[in-house]
């Protein structure tokens, strides 16, 4: 009888342990045979500079080949992370192949960073309303007991799509554009920044996590300069992309009940699509259906997979 109770205690500890029911896993590669239609402002993009996405990927690779300093961040990054450090390898080669120009070292975003540091006109806002006046507004009241960070930006984001977005509210038009682009992208200096490409928005949605984890000052949208030093700074960003890495295995996981951390061509394609909880709620929606669906990678992702040997060679 005493083997049979401690039995049943060493089940009950067990189930409260272990979820009702483990994650599929994502298995590795791609699931379409070519590589899926390139977006045309990748396109636009590469015809301004006058490469090919072939000699952009072998740029962006031949500086990760030889910066040994920075592929030790980008394992020193990942681990504190719990992910594989190819996952960022992934987005970072995935962003200068399609998202901006070539980069000769690593070294000039360090400049840059610094530049950004010391710009004090930097804010963020729209017409003279600021980030934070206008999240004050009482539209956004609902979002406010929103613990984390990536929780209370997405709210914050989906009342601009519903209250504000291409409207006039209080006698002020607002744009018909994403929120990211209106409210955070001061003096047309770009959205996104960095080894990482990350934009200003995004990195708010994950400031708590890398906080708690790595230790960095959480960020504030008053704080413009110290936010694009965060981003545009190798020894702060790396801890950005890894923390939206993470975030995008975890809601995946616990949202669709898949496990995408063996598919670094599917974390890209999160990487550079975001959205992350709707879309992992639109593939629970499909599972639901058939238990066969899977999450699809898109051009980016697609190569990422495509060359994932090479891709782990550096590491």
């Amino acid at each position: 009888m005493r083997l049979l109770r401690s039995a049943l205690l060493a089940s009950l500890v067990l189930a409260t342990i272990l979820p009702a029911t483990a994650a599929v896993v994502v298995p590795p590669g791609n699931r379409s045979a070519a590589q899926p239609e390139i977006d045309m402002s990748s396109i636009k993009r590469a015809g301004e500079t006058k490469e090919t996405f072939e000699a952009k990927y072998r740029r962006i690779y031949a500086l990760l080949k030889r910066d040994k300093t920075l592929i030790r961040s980008i394992k020193r990054a990942a681990k504190i992370y719990d992910v594989d450090p190819v996952h960022l390898v992934g987005a970072i080669v995935g962003e200068h192949t399609y998202n901006v120009g070539g980069l000769d070292s690593a070294q000039a975003y360090y400049v840059k960073a610094l530049a950004y540091l010391g710009t004090k006109d930097l804010a963020f806002g729209y017409q003279g309303e600021s980030v934070a006046e206008f999240v004050s507004r009482p539209q956004f009241d609902r979002c406010d007991g929103l613990k984390s960070s990536y929780d209370l930006w997405t709210c914050r984001e989906d009342v601009w799509d519903a209250e504000f977005r291409g409207k006039k509210v209080d006698g002020k038009s607002f744009p018909r554009d994403r929120f990211s682009k209106v409210f955070f992208q001061p003096l047309y200096a770009g959205q996104t920044f960095g080894l990482g490409q990350i934009n200003p928005l995004t990195a708010l949605t994950v400031t708590d996590i890398v906080h708690r984890k790595s230790g960095l000052p959480l960020l504030d949208a008053e704080r413009a300069p110290e936010l694009y030093q965060a981003i545009m700074d190798p020894n702060m960003s790396l801890d950005y992309m890894a923390a939206i890495l993470r975030l995008s295995i975890d809601v995946y996981r616990d949202t669709a009940g898949v496990d995408i951390s063996n598919n670094p061509g599917i974390t890209s394609t999160l990487y550079n699509v975001g959205d992350v909880k709707v879309r992992a709620r639109k593939l629970a929606a499909e599972r639901k259906r058939s238990k066969n669906a899977m999450p699809q990678e898109n051009y980016y992702g697609w190569l990422v997979n495509e060359r994932l040997d090479e891709l782990r060679a550096l590491l």
